[in-house]
């Protein structure tokens, strides 16, 4: 029993909305020992989140490990002054407002969930990962100047990953390859306007978009892809790693329901002969979710202090459009929204001190920059390069060890200029991890 509630705990966080930290939407937080370092980790994967950051690294680990943790992340305040066009985008039309606004406040708790298994005399390990990789969240205001662009979006992704690792004692390298299986739900909420103008009617005093309805969208959907991992320790005081995901692309077939306004009926009714207040059809879209290169050399210049160096390659561009289709276009017309993602990079440096016998500490810095380019940045993203601050630290006991961690996500201030708003993004968050590892 106790063994089924951590499962239904499990997949019950993992269903839970987060907004992404790392690079775009991708979330890179999957161990609070590697968080401590700023998640600087591939090349000492020396602990169950190796089935994550670096499967290779559980072929140096003996006898069977549990690892269960948490993740509380304070969704990023954004805040947003500028302007932005409410209504229709052609030239000439749409209701430019003044902005000063902030996204609602969020606290989620997504887990993380490892097993891994090594005989002590045989050189292959196995282990499987359980997380949430690329998850996304951002909430306005049902009233906010960007209802008609975002209300509120959602992906909510469950990853699961059995991993599979060999070890060659002469070389004193390892290799792993693994499947990663993605379930993911996204849901929307958006409202839709127009410009009066726009249906030759005249603005009544201080309104001049007229809201049509409400959109809700919900799908889901599921895709497949690998990983794999080298980990390479020439030396009892250097090792390397490298490692590699690959894109997943996910197919999302669900249901559109558009709420019509009263104003929405008068104009649905004159245009398209339509006049009911609800309207119902199937929706789908897709998403290539981007492939991610990691490469690592840790140091220990003592041997209490150990130092490692990573840098992430995020192959964003994969994300060139987010597209939705409907079954059926009486009253709502496609959705084509290009997004043309850029490839970024990530920097971490991170450090572990073996204080006593049982407590390491740690601290780390990440410089990670954002894919989104200016013509297509908005309010269900607002991204910008940021200074991730980390510390933690580690108690282990005789089959036990407690990892905790903490990080300040300093967000760079992003102006932006484009055909949807002019202004500038404030944004900060704040993350808390910890786990627990048994070793058997």
């Amino acid at each position: 029993m106790k063994i089924r509630a951590i499962f239904y705990l499990l997949i019950v966080g993992l269903m839970l909305p987060v907004s992404g930290i790392g690079a775009g939407f991708h979330i890179r937080e999957q161990g609070a020992k590697a968080m401590g370092m700023a998640n600087a980790f591939v090349a000492q994967a020396d602990d169950p989140s190796a089935v994550f950051y670096n499967p290779a690294g559980i072929a140096f680990q003996e006898g069977t490990a549990i690892s269960l943790g948490v993740t509380v992340i304070n969704v990023p305040e954004t805040e947003f002054k500028g302007t932005t066009r409410l209504g229709d985008r052609a030239p000439g039309l749409g209701v430019e407002q003044q902005v000063d606004t902030k996204a609602r406040d969020d606290i989620f708790f997504p887990p993380n969930f490892y097993i891994t298994y090594s005989k002590a005399d045989s050189p292959w390990a196995f282990g499987i990962g359980v997380g949430s990789l690329f998850p996304l969240a951002k909430r306005w205001d049902t009233t906010s100047p960007f209802r008609d662009e975002i209300k509120e979006i959602a992906i909510k992704p469950i990853n699961i990953n059995p991993t599979i690792a060999y070890r060659f004692d002469s070389l004193n390298l390892a290799v792993a390859v693994g499947v990663d299986y993605t379930y993911a739900d996204v849901w929307l909420e958006k409202s839709a306007g127009i410009d009066a103008y726009a249906i030759g009617q005249a603005p009544m005093p201080g309104v001049t978009a007229i809201q049509l309805g409400q959109l809700e969208m919900d799908a889901d959907g599921y895709g497949w892809g690998y990983n794999a991992g080298l980990l390479w320790k020439p030396s009892e005081r250097l090792s390397i790693g490298v490692a590699y995901r690959s894109e997943i692309k996910i197919d999302f077939k669900g249901d559109a329901d558009y709420l019509i306004t009263t104003a929405g009926q008068g104009v649905y009714a004159q245009q398209a002969g339509y006049a009911d207040m609800v309207y119902s059809t199937g929706a789908k879209t897709k998403i290539t979710l981007p492939d991610t290169w990691s490469f690592g050399v840790a140091l220990k210049p003592t041997e209490r202090l150990t130092v490692e160096f990573d840098a992430d390659r995020f192959g964003w561009s994969s994300y060139s459009s987010l597209d939705i289709y409907f079954d059926e276009n009486t009253i709502l017309a496609d959705s084509l929204n290009r997004k043309n993602w850029n490839d970024v990079w990530a920097y971490r440096v991170g450090l572990q001190f073996a204080a006593t016998e049982n407590l390491d500490l740690r601290l780390g810095y990440a410089r990670d920059n954002n894919p989104i380019p200016n013509s297509t940045i908005g309010p269900e993203l607002p991204d910008s390069d940021r200074n991730n601050y980390t510390f933690g630290f580690g108690y282990k006991g005789e089959r036990a060890v407690f990892d905790f961690a903490y990080i300040w996500v300093d967000f760079d201030d992003r102006n932006v200029d484009n055909e949807i708003q002019t202004g500038t993004y404030k944004s900060d968050a704040y993350l808390f991890a910890a786990n627990l590892t048994y070793f058997f």
